[in-house]
């Protein structure tokens, strides 16, 4: 199966995802960075619980985040486990950016933040700043190789996310769109134990069709 008729045939079964969510008032880059962290091995409702506590202490900002205790951090941003790696990364992050000019932020800059791997710079990059960065994750290497269009599911971030951009329109929107129908095929469908039979991919995939 080509990457572009994928891409249609989940935006034809799921329809549109808006991602990423954030929340009315808030910092779009902040709030982004910040849920790009602490979804790091966790789901995404344990991370909006973390978020929504952010808020209701009114902290979610670049200096209430710089300036707020780690302790205090790391019980607010419990839910989304891991939240002492966390609040010392979110720290990081906001150290290392706040005040810079949007310009200035950077792949390579996001890279050496400790805390901050591929995935992260590059959700914070496509989803907070509008870069043309394609976010390549667990689910997005499974669905490949389980499509035939990889040779391997550990096939390295930067070859994977080659692969992808060289086959899709540069278009800022598909790249959201087509991260977050993986997603969602990926948590539905394409699971380590998939659900073959009801995926809408089931007459393309090559693991089905075995």
């Amino acid at each position: 199966m080509q990457i572009k008729e994928t891409y249609k045939k989940l935006l034809d079964h799921f329809g549109f995802q808006n991602w990423w969510p954030v929340h009315t008032g808030t910092d779009r880059f902040l709030e982004v960075s910040i849920g790009a962290v602490l979804t790091q091995n966790t789901n995404w409702k344990n991370v909006e619980k973390a978020i929504e506590n952010l808020i209701k202490d009114d902290v979610l900002s670049w200096d209430k985040l710089e300036s707020i205790d780690l302790e205090k951090l790391k019980e607010l941003i419990k839910p989304a486990g891991f939240y002492n790696q966390k609040a010392v990364y979110i720290k990081n992050f906001v150290k290392a950016v706040k005040g810079l000019p949007k310009e200035r932020i950077t792949r390579g800059l996001l890279l050496s933040i400790k805390g901050i791997g591929e995935e992260t710079a590059d959700s914070i990059l496509l989803y907070g700043l509008d870069r043309h960065y394609f976010v390549v994750d667990a689910y997005t290497k499974r669905i490949f190789y389980r499509l035939g269009i990889t040779k391997t599911e550990n096939i390295s971030y930067k070859k994977l996310q080659k692969i992808i951009q060289q086959n899709i329109p540069k278009d800022i929107n598909i790249y959201k769109e087509f991260h977050a129908l993986l997603v969602e095929l990926g948590k539905n469908y394409c699971r380590k134990k998939p659900l073959c039979k009801e995926c809408p991919l089931n007459n393309s995939c090559k693991k089905n069709l075995k």
